[in-house]
């Protein structure tokens, strides 16, 4: 699969005017592209470097992670591919780079805000000091679309950010690193369902916010099976996911689907997708084989009971096999089943991807 693509902007010639150029699709070069841009929001299962020179404990640009990757070590949380780096792939895209690296011309096929330990509430993820929520990731958004819109005008930006993907993928932290973390006083706000309609609602108006910005095309994930990661088997002596757990988010997960057909509802022009996580990674832990993974219950790096207990260090050994493995660390998948998942997004059934997959969103 191609890893990189460098475009260098001919002289004298404004690079968001480059940008611009390209996003409303005058072609330039021969891959097909099938949206000319991808805009991504998310946590630690999707950045690709913004934590990086963050004062943070939520970092992954050492060895061994990245092992699989072209370009070594990034700050990618996996051994290669991110699921947005294998969507972009498919959407003939180049990788999209992190906001924190990107200027002019490197913003071309769009920009990844994800920030690891960030949620959709601000306070989120402060066990890890530095993080960028999601609130601030749309401003830094704001910001690229202001640097467009003053070099193009404001309706040629509009043509051109309507047809691009924004994917979106926040709440692991919010359950994580805020609800399941004793030093926060969350559980003893709010149940499980009113912890779930407070984050609803709360994501609901940060959409709602993307869309006043121009974007009309979203593919918005859901939440995995988290009780059935290796930091929470570890926590458990028989090893077996955590059913308290996948309860826990399962209202979560309802109300955003239900969210999604709320938007595109009311929302003219907008069409918004859901990813359901949940079902996606049942059906990889139930037919791991299928799939090609032998081990399905502990982390390919990382110590202590499951591989969970203690996440991957710096230069650890992995595990050789990694292609077997369904989990890469105590938190995050391997790129076998990042590739998997994008494709199951990318030209899915219902049951994964509702009411439209990602090819279809596309050709809209």
């Amino acid at each position: 699969m191609a890893k990189s693509l460098t475009l260098q902007p001919p002289p004298l010639v404004s690079t968001l005017v480059i940008v611009v150029l390209c996003m409303v699709m005058v072609v330039v070069e021969p891959v097909r592209e099938m949206v000319p841009a991808m805009f991504i929001f998310g946590d630690s299962l999707i950045d690709n470097g913004n934590n990086n020179n963050l004062p943070s404990f939520a970092k992954a640009n050492y060895f061994p992670y990245g092992i699989d990757f072209t370009a070594g070590p990034t700050g990618r949380f996996s051994n290669g591919f991110t699921i947005v780096d294998a969507i972009a792939e498919l959407l003939g895209l180049p990788l999209i780079p992190p906001y924190s690296q990107a200027s002019g011309g490197q913003m071309l096929h769009g920009v990844n805000y994800a920030s690891a330990a960030a949620g959709i509430l601000d306070i989120t993820g402060r066990n890890f000091v530095g993080r960028i929520p999601f609130n601030e990731q749309i401003r830094n958004f704001e910001n690229t679309l202001n640097q467009i819109t003053a070099n193009v005008g404001a309706e040629e930006a509009a043509k051109s950010i309507g047809k691009c993907i924004f994917f979106v993928g926040m709440g692991s932290n919010d359950y994580l690193n805020n609800y399941l973390m004793p030093n926060y006083p969350t559980r003893n706000q709010y149940n499980a369902q009113q912890y779930a309609s407070l984050l609803t609602q709360t994501y609901t108006q940060q959409l709602t916010g993307l869309y006043s910005l121009g974007a009309r095309k979203f593919v918005v994930a859901g939440l995995g099976l988290m009780g059935c990661i290796p930091s929470i088997l570890a926590q458990s002596m028989s090893g077996s996911c955590s059913e308290e757990v996948n309860l826990l988010v399962q209202p979560f997960n309802e109300n955003v689907k239900a969210t999604v057909s709320n938007l595109n509802a009311n929302l003219p022009g907008a069409t918004f997708i859901f990813m359901d996580v949940a079902n996606m990674f049942r059906d990889i832990l139930l037919n791991g084989r299928s799939h090609g993974f032998s081990v399905v219950n502990r982390g390919c790096c990382g110590i202590g009971r499951n591989r969970g207990q203690i996440t991957c260090l710096p230069f650890q050994t992995p595990c050789p096999n990694r292609r077997q493995y369904v989990f890469w660390d105590a938190f995050h998948p391997t790129e076998a089943v990042n590739i998997l998942m994008a494709t199951m997004a990318f030209n899915g059934h219902s049951s994964f991807v509702s009411p439209l997959n990602i090819n279809q969103l596309a050709q809209l």
